[in-house]
């Protein structure tokens, strides 16, 4: 594996740090008015999600990890995978659900998904940042529920809860935000 130093740092750059795969947050070199410089680094563990904030000196070594994404459109799954297919050479790959985990919940056929790898070896799947669904579960919309009236939860056809405004009702499509589970808009 390559070999950087702290002024190589940038935002997103894959290091692997005591055996887990991580990528930079965000970093600052710190050079006080005494003593040496040194690096406040923020990284995420891409296995865990976890954020760590650390310090080391200027010009410190780490080992460099090359992240890829790779785009691949999301065919089924048979209850222990969910298949993928690369566009382009058309090969499927298969991937465990533990693997997926909550991301699942986001997952529509034929949706085109972002697929992580650290080297060669699988770290993520990102579902498309938006995705457009139908209302199959929700309270009944009364006459002058409006949109500052609150919200309400609604179960949409992937299965997922997401908070809605209580004037929608069971059929509306709506655009949901992936990232954070939260209503955007009526489709």
């Amino acid at each position: 594996m390559a070999s950087i130093t702290t002024a190589d740092f940038k935002n997103g750059l894959g290091l692997k740090i005591k055996d887990k795969i991580c990528t930079i947050v965000e970093f600052q070199h710190v050079k006080p008015g005494k003593g040496g410089a040194f690096v406040r680094y923020k990284t995420k563990d891409l296995k865990s999600g976890r954020v760590v904030e650390q310090t080391c000196n200027a010009g410190s070594k780490f080992e460099s990890v090359t992240l890829t994404t790779t785009e691949m459109q999301y065919l089924y799954n048979d209850g222990d995978n969910y298949y993928f297919m690369n566009m382009e050479t058309y090969d499927q790959i298969p991937v465990s659900s533990d693997f997926i985990g909550d991301n699942a919940k986001w997952l529509r056929e034929n949706d085109v998904c972002q697929l992580l790898y650290a080297d060669e070896d699988l770290m993520g799947v990102n579902p498309p940042m938006f995705i457009e669904a139908e209302i199959t579960e929700t309270d009944p919309g009364f006459k002058g529920d409006t949109v500052q009236g609150g919200s309400k939860p609604a179960t949409i056809d992937t299965g997922a809860v997401v908070q809605v405004p209580m004037y929608l009702n069971v059929g509306e499509r709506i655009k949901v935000d992936t990232r954070d589970g939260k209503f955007v808009s009526r489709v």
